[in-house]
């Protein structure tokens, strides 16, 4: 019998207004990208905010994401530097949330500087509604490096500092989108924090990197993005047949070394 795929839906409008229509408790795992307010271009819309519009405008949708999450359910935050302390703050002391975890995504290649150390993370902060969150070590596990007897060699806990590499603006894959993110890096935290059958929200959607991953997975995706040119793009890219996700982490594909050797017959 052929598995049944949940459907993913495709929201167009505000994030928070469009959150505030959602059920209550109704999603497992959210997984926000917002705008870094950094003046970025995202076609209707340029992400320029003084910093009291910025922090109400933060307020509102992760007002509605709190209220929206189940018990145990988790939210993953992309932030960058300018903004990601006060944010943090903000989901556990103004919104109860708990905090599970500060990952720092590593890439090598990035923004040039001649002047301080050239830019190569971003951050995403893990909080959860309640301190018991789902966490499924078994599915993101990466092949250790070396065999030890003591280690489990389904492979290692991945870690709080994860290496992925952009979707560079050459590759086939790279979409008219000014922050694409590589879909392993988003495989790994559907993975980890939902079951197949659970709810994903992404209240940012962009070029459909979330709802893509989370449908693969056999999860229901349920994205909200402003630019209706960029929800065009997201369709698209559930219609367009699955072969592989666009990266991943280096160490998946290893082999570790000094494997004990099979004896002979």
């Amino acid at each position: 019998m052929d598995q049944i795929v949940p459907k993913s839906t495709l929201i167009c409008g505000d994030a928070a207004t469009k959150m505030a229509g959602l059920r209550a408790e109704s999603i497992d795992l959210i997984i926000a990208d917002p705008p870094y307010n950094l003046g970025k271009n995202y076609g209707n819309n340029i992400d320029l905010k003084n910093r009291a519009e910025y922090q109400a405008f933060t307020q509102s949708w992760l007002r509605e994401a709190v209220r929206l999450l189940k018990p145990g359910g988790s939210l993953y935050c992309f932030m960058g530097v300018k903004f990601i302390a006060r944010l943090y703050l903000m989901l556990e002391e103004d919104f109860g949330l708990t905090p599970q975890g500060w990952i720092t995504w590593h890439y090598t290649q990035g923004m040039g500087r001649k002047k301080g150390f050239s830019p190569r993370h971003e951050d995403i902060l893990w909080f959860s509604k309640g301190e018991d969150a789902q966490f499924n070590l078994d599915d993101v596990r990466v092949p250790q490096k070396y065999y030890r007897k003591r280690n489990n060699m389904a492979g290692a806990n991945p870690g709080d500092v994860w290496q992925f590499s952009h979707v560079h603006y050459c590759a086939a894959e790279r979409l008219p989108h000014p922050t694409q993110k590589p879909e392993a890096l988003i495989e790994r935290i559907v993975r980890a924090s939902s079951n197949p059958g659970d709810v994903v929200l992404d209240p940012f959607l962009g070029s459909g990197t979330t709802v893509r991953v989370a449908t693969v997975l056999n999860r229901a995706a349920t994205g909200i993005e402003i630019n209706p040119d960029y929800i065009e793009m997201a369709r698209n890219r559930l219609k367009a047949p699955f072969e592989a996700f666009d990266s991943m982490d280096l160490r998946a594909a290893r082999t570790s070394k000094d494997l004990p050797k099979e004896p002979s017959n």
